[in-house]
């Protein structure tokens, strides 16, 4: 098992024991292709993973399996159940039996009223988020962030040349993390909430981040999927002032990010993209944009 310490002002911390469990990707399929040819392609695995905590059953996630001890502990911190990464004491994954085993050190309080309330969210790969998410936005404050067009260009450069699952089977959804122009941490799922969530564990386990795990203050969150709003309050969760997509933006998520602050960046490929809300937040550099197209032409 994985396992490290924080040292944080009220003391040593052990951080909880992680599985590292494995699971294949992608899987080989034959398919009848339009000359009417057979092939062999692969194709992104899919899993059930049935997440315990302390015996109890919780929620099921569909996911590719890349990391899913990060993924239940980012489900976990994202779902506002657990305050602290040092609450948990182990997570087992056991791909035999499609399970999570999550020990805790003391318990989660009132853990059946506080998943009775759920919401069918918009996205794949996820079930459900627990409805009181949404009362936490107002104590959400986002700390002071820029990004240049510079750097916006940088990241989505990194995404186009970065090897990945979607290349080579399709079907999944990506996230990342930067840090300016530098990747952190790249994840694929079959959801992009489950991405989101591997990547909000990854950063609560990293040695010496403190109970509310790395800063997400100079930090840039990437996905490939649209930002709806459950997007943008994880994001916000997570401490990131600004997001990348390559994809649009839903008007709940729109809403929220102007709430919040929050600096959403969508339709990013190439050297075009549309900034959506908190523009103060992205430090434009025009003449680095590709020239507009003249009247008339092609």
């Amino acid at each position: 098992m994985q396992n490290d310490t924080h040292c944080t002002p009220s003391g040593l911390f052990r951080l909880p024991r992680l599985t590292q469990a494995q699971a294949p990707l992608t899987q080989a399929v034959e398919v009848v292709n339009e000359r009417g040819e057979r092939e062999r392609i692969h194709i992104p695995a899919e899993r059930a993973l049935t997440v315990y905590v302390d015996k109890r059953e919780l929620v099921t996630l569909m996911t590719l399996g890349a990391h899913p001890e990060w993924l239940v502990l980012g489900y976990l911190r994202n779902q506002r159940l657990l305050a602290s990464v040092h609450d948990i004491d182990s997570i087992t994954v056991d791909w035999s039996v499609n399970a999570a085993a999550v020990k805790t050190r003391s318990g989660i309080d009132h853990i059946e009223e506080r998943t009775a309330s759920k919401v069918v969210t918009t996205g794949c790969g996820q079930g459900s988020v627990f409805g009181g998410l949404m009362d936490e936005v107002d104590r959400i404050h986002l700390p002071p962030a820029q990004l240049t067009q510079a750097q916006l260009y940088g990241i989505v450069n990194a995404i186009r040349v970065k090897e990945s699952t979607y290349k080579s089977a399709g079907s999944v959804h990506g996230c990342a993390l930067f840090q300016g122009e530098e990747l952190l941490i790249f994840v694929e799922d079959v959801g992009r909430h489950n991405a989101i969530d591997t990547i909000a564990g990854w950063m609560w386990m990293q040695p010496g981040a403190g109970d509310a795990g790395l800063p997400g203050a100079d930090k840039v969150f990437y996905t490939t999927g649209r930002l709806t709003s459950e997007m943008v309050i994880k994001s916000a969760q997570m401490g990131v002032p600004i997001v990348v997509s390559r994809s649009g933006m839903t008007q709940m998520g729109h809403a929220l990010a102007q709430q919040l602050g929050l600096c959403a960046i969508g339709r990013a490929t190439n050297r075009r993209f549309l900034c959506y809300s908190a523009p103060e937040r992205l430090r434009l550099q025009p003449a680095l944009a590709e020239p507009a197209a003249l009247p008339g032409s092609d």
